[in-house]
């Protein structure tokens, strides 16, 4: 079977490492690709958003499946195309894409269906902005409706933080086209859980749940990033909480994405392919952040290392592409997975590229090295090529341990201007601990 994976970082690699493993013979596309994807099978000189070379590629190789990775192919109507012309995709139409591509759709959709989220206005002006701003109190969270690479969402703790997100944004062109309009929220608070479902618009199958880690620097502080870490499985305790009975939410979250997909089909856009929901466990309840069209990254990165389900990934894929029923299947963690990314010097603003990588020369079974910014440069060295560099994923039985080995394997990655957090999965490590202290 012949497979082309669209795109060319972190979480395109992992699939490719994971769809490999699943199956040796499977063979690999990617478009574009990166050095680790290149050590997996053939990488394409083709743009993720270059919808004609994308289609022509799958053609002339005569692709069984085309997966795609990043949205903005999705938001440009790839799977639209590739259904048109009889290729088989895995993703979700522009229309339903949508569902990430514009939080104005996606709010109203929530609150349409009934779906559990945070109070919000969408807004175009800045005046307006601000007085919405000013009703709803500080801290209050300014959102650009687009999609801004991870980066468009500004909590803020003081009024003239939100003026000045909000001007950045409307009036500073900050984000582009993505921030002319904004979403001005109510701050939840609680912890966050990442929730993706593989679906066919009608049945799904929920994967084990992981958590990420958006700011920049260790103790959660410094900017929002588009993720510095992850881990999985999460033991969230939900049992106190209205609408939640297992430890690791997954029954609020088939409630929610249940709803959701249902409210997607009544709008005629059905969702196929990837969702994912990003869920606050509030004290009222879980209630959704915001909803992605694709595989999350970093979690990705986390997840295939230890995902158990039957049938296995591939196969899903192909059915939820060719609009097959979904057989009843339960997915769980295999052990625990800590990812590490390390970025690049002046990440998240203006990331340096350039800068020559240096990886371990002894391999670790248990620990992955995910590729996301790098490329080769001109006398073969292997560079930096994006703000987020490396994702380093280690498996092990618990999340402390797994933690001390995907920074033992981040030490031996050696560029220059590294950034990195020492404390991924530090919540879980902390539960553990005091289950571990009240045990007899």
């Amino acid at each position: 079977m012949r497979v082309l994976i669209v795109g060319g970082g972190g979480r395109e690699h992992a699939l490719a490492w994971r769809l490999r493993r699943d199956d040796p013979g499977l063979e690999v596309i990617a478009a574009p690709g990166n050095p680790g994807i290149a050590a997996l099978g053939e990488c394409v000189p083709v743009a993720a958003t270059d919808l004609d070379g994308l289609q022509t590629l799958a053609i002339e190789r005569r692709v069984d499946l085309t997966i795609v990775g990043p949205e903005a192919p999705l938001a440009a109507g790839i799977v639209d195309r590739f259904r048109a012309a009889g290729l088989a995709i895995f993703g979700p139409t522009q229309a339903a894409a949508e569902i990430e591509t514009s939080k104005a759709f996606a709010k109203q959709l929530m609150l349409d269906a009934g779906v559990p989220t945070a109070r919000a206005e969408m807004h175009r002006e800045s005046a307006a902005a601000r007085a919405a701003a000013r009703r709803f109190g500080v801290p209050v969270v300014v959102k650009a409706s687009g999609l801004a690479a991870g980066k468009g969402v500004i909590v803020c703790t003081r009024i003239e933080d939100a003026d000045a997100a909000i001007e950045s944004m409307l009036e500073g062109n900050r984000f582009g086209v993505a921030g002319s309009e904004v979403l001005i929220e109510e701050f939840m608070e609680g912890e966050e859980l990442s929730v993706f479902a593989i679906t066919n618009g009608h049945d799904f199958v929920t994967l084990p749940a992981l958590q990420d880690h958006k700011r920049l620097y260790t103790g959660d502080r410094g900017p929002n990033t588009g993720g510095m870490g992850a881990y999985v499985p999460v033991s969230l305790r939900t049992s106190s909480v209205p609408g939640g009975s297992s430890e690791d939410g997954s029954s609020a979250a088939a409630a929610i994405i249940r709803a959701t997909l249902d409210a997607m089909r009544e709008r005629g856009r059905p969702f196929t392919g990837l969702l994912y929901a990003g869920l606050m466990f509030t004290p009222a309840g879980p209630r959704v952040v915001e909803f992605n069209c694709r595989f999350g990254d970093p979690e990705t990165q986390a997840l295939m290392p230890v995902l158990d389900v039957q049938p296995c990934l591939l196969d899903l894929m192909r059915l939820v592409a060719g609009g097959e029923s979904l057989p009843a299947a339960r997915a769980r963690s295999a052990g625990s997975c800590v990812t590490t990314v390390l970025a690049a010097a002046d990440y998240p603003d203006t990331p340096r590229t350039g800068d020559v990588i240096t990886l371990p020369t002894e391999a670790d079974d248990t620990v992955s090295m995910f590729h996301a910014g790098t490329a080769r440069d001109a006398a073969g060295r292997l560079v930096t090529a994006g703000g987020r560099v490396i994702a380093v994923s280690a498996v092990a039985p618990t999340i402390a341990e797994a933690q001390r080995k995907s920074l033992d394997g981040a030490s031996q990655v050696q560029f220059e201007g590294k950034q990195y957090r020492t404390d991924i999965g530090w919540r879980e490590i902390g539960r553990q601990a005091e289950r571990s202290a009240r045990a007899p």
